[in-house]
């Protein structure tokens, strides 16, 4: 028996009435950069062994969206490193045609954005959010530890060129990228890029006593207030409250000098929890049911007692194990974060680096 649409959707809703339609899946924790505030310089990555298949990725995806999920966000690590990957966008990208899913979409770094944008944009994906965090090619070896700036830009061409809609993602860091906030709006202005900042999040252990790729900081010397990031930029241009919104948690500000719209991610100075409608899905099958919290549930074995000769019988029917238990994650769902920034911490909120549940 088939479980009826009204009962999967009602499943969905959290114990704080919030409706959760949208799941972000980390199809790898690997990346091909090193980014300072994502990860340590010497990571040490999941074992290839402990990650799901991408079949079994696409199980469990299909699973969320039958229990009414609209939206799938496929991040890392870096997404477009994992081989194979496009297999997943193409079979997800089924459910668009279908209308099961409204939109599909990724989180990336760019640098692979050459390869594959075409390919993303025929399976149905029409936005990509790119992590962009300067201009300056010195400075964006530093923030990468190493990374091509020039292939990113070739890649953010390419992707416009091939249809998507591209939003840049810019980490507010401080004494870092500070005096370029108003060359990257003036830059994505005329690229026709939506922009959003975002403020550092204390995930992860970056090494040393205090952090110590940043040298002898802490988290906090990183930290650089997007509130102030938006006073700064109010002192330039007029910042005009939008109403427009995503299923993200950034708050939107209209530019009518440039006719673009910047967000704003504020998880320290205003927290966004009480609109929260995600989970993230690890790719070793775990369901972070909050970014800023460690409580997770392992999906694995849900998955393991459907066999795939069995799934239609199984993952479609009314008493299946892998729906039950994302139901009972759900209905366990925290009301937010407890993230904080202090001085003289080391400010990991969340001992997990942020790679590994993605973007």
């Amino acid at each position: 028996m088939k479980i009826p649409d009204q009962q999967m959707q009602a499943a969905m809703i959290d114990p704080f009435a919030r409706q959760i339609d949208y799941l972000r899946v980390s199809v790898t924790d690997r990346c091909d950069f090193r980014c300072r505030y994502c990860m340590a310089e010497n990571m040490t990555f999941l074992p290839k062994s402990a990650q799901l298949s991408l079949e079994e990725l696409y199980r469990l995806c299909d699973a969320f969206i039958e229990m009414g999920v609209k939206k799938i966000r496929l991040t890392g690590g870096e997404p477009l490193v994992r081989r194979n990957v496009m297999w997943l966008f193409e079979q997800l990208g089924k459910h668009l045609a279908t209308g099961k899913l409204d939109a599909l979409t990724l989180t990336t770094n760019g640098s692979q954005l050459a390869k594959f944008a075409h390919d993303l944009y025929t399976v149905g994906v029409r936005r990509v959010n790119v992590s962009l965090d300067t201009l300056d090619r010195d400075k964006f070896q530093y923030i990468t530890r190493g990374g091509d700036l020039d292939k990113v830009l070739t890649g953010l061409k390419i992707a416009g060129e091939a249809g998507l809609k591209i939003k840049i993602n810019m980490v507010a860091l401080k004494g870092i990228n500070e005096d370029e906030i108003f060359d990257l709006v003036a830059w994505c202005g005329e690229s026709g890029f939506d922009l959003t900042f975002i403020e550092v999040m204390p995930l992860g252990d970056l090494g040393g006593d205090l952090g110590g790729d940043f040298g002898n900081e802490s988290r906090f010397s990183q930290y650089w207030p997007v509130s102030e990031v938006r006073a700064k930029l109010s002192s330039k241009w007029h910042l005009v409250p939008s109403e427009y919104r995503t299923s993200g948690p950034a708050r939107y500000y209209a530019l009518p000098e440039t006719g673009q719209t910047l967000g704003f991610i504020t998880p320290l100075t205003h927290n966004f929890c009480e609109s929260c409608n995600r989970v993230r899905l690890t790719s070793t099958g775990r369901l972070y049911l909050c970014l800023g919290q460690e409580d997770a549930v392992d999906l694995r074995p849900f998955l393991a007692q459907s066999l795939p000769d069995k799934q239609m019988q199984t993952e479609h029917n009314a008493n299946c194990p892998l729906k039950h238990a994302i139901a009972a994650a759900i209905a366990k769902k925290p009301k937010g974060h407890d993230f904080a920034i202090q001085r003289n911490s080391r400010n990991v909120a969340v001992p997990r680096h942020m790679s590994l549940t993605g973007g």
